[in-house]
């Protein structure tokens, strides 16, 4: 668990929207970026293509990108993993047809205060669920799937939220609409506190500590960047 979970939770609030963050020149920008950003992960059981943003790639996107996300979220550092190349990275850029099934992005390293993570869609393709449940353990994917909790990812695989919070039924009209994807009893004991319908150029932001995942409607391709904070 994370040591400075007192501190952490000083920080948390409720998740939030930044209408139109980003320009259509500063969107153009990104998806530029993403074309010649090199593959990191591809995926092809889950029809995942991911992309790091090394330091090394575009410094005046950099700066125009922390300079914004500093006036909305304060004093704060990146907090992502490095690329495979052993540089700093400023998030991840995801391509993907499938939804992205429960889970939550603290971090491996108990030492660090944990502070808000960002989404920014780069296609209108797309809807994510934020629980009103947190996690203070490390990033992990949530499961009762046995090929899920064996397969092999950066993210550990558990089961371990259904100790945690209670037996209650998940709601059956918003599984129906949102998360047939899912097993309903992998939802047992959470609780939606929001959904947010993908827009180009909005930004999510929410507590790393929120348990989240996609909706099931995804028609066709959706990209999206996220980004992982800590307080200094």
């Amino acid at each position: 668990m994370h040591k400075f979970i007192n501190e952490i939770k000083k920080f948390e609030g409720k998740p939030f929207v930044i209408s139109n963050f980003l320009n259509k020149d500063e969107v153009g920008s990104f998806r530029k970026l993403y074309d010649n950003l090199p593959i990191e992960i591809n995926n092809k059981r889950q029809n995942i293509v991911k992309k790091k943003w090394s330091i090394e790639f575009n410094k005046e996107l950099q700066n125009i990108y922390n300079a914004k996300l500093k006036t909305i979220i304060g004093n704060f550092e990146m907090d992502n993993p490095d690329t495979k190349e052993g540089s700093k990275s400023l998030g991840l850029f995801q391509e993907s047809y499938k939804p992205v099934n429960l889970h939550v992005d603290t971090g491996f390293n108990f030492e660090k205060k944990i502070y808000k993570q960002t989404l920014l869609p780069l296609s209108n393709e797309g809807e994510t669920v934020i629980f009103k449940n947190r996690f203070y353990g490390c990033s992990t994917t949530f499961s009762i799937d046995p090929k899920e909790l064996s397969a092999k990812g950066y993210n550990k695989r558990s089961s371990e939220h259904l100790m945690l919070f209670g037996s209650k039924d998940f709601n059956e009209d918003i599984y129906k609409k949102y998360l047939t994807h899912e097993d309903i009893n992998n939802l047992k004991g959470l609780e939606v506190e929001f959904i947010f319908k993908w827009k180009i150029g909005d930004l999510l932001v929410f507590d790393r500590s929120n348990l989240h995942c996609s909706s099931k409607n995804i028609n066709e391709k959706k990209l999206g960047f996220t980004s992982s904070t800590k307080k200094i």
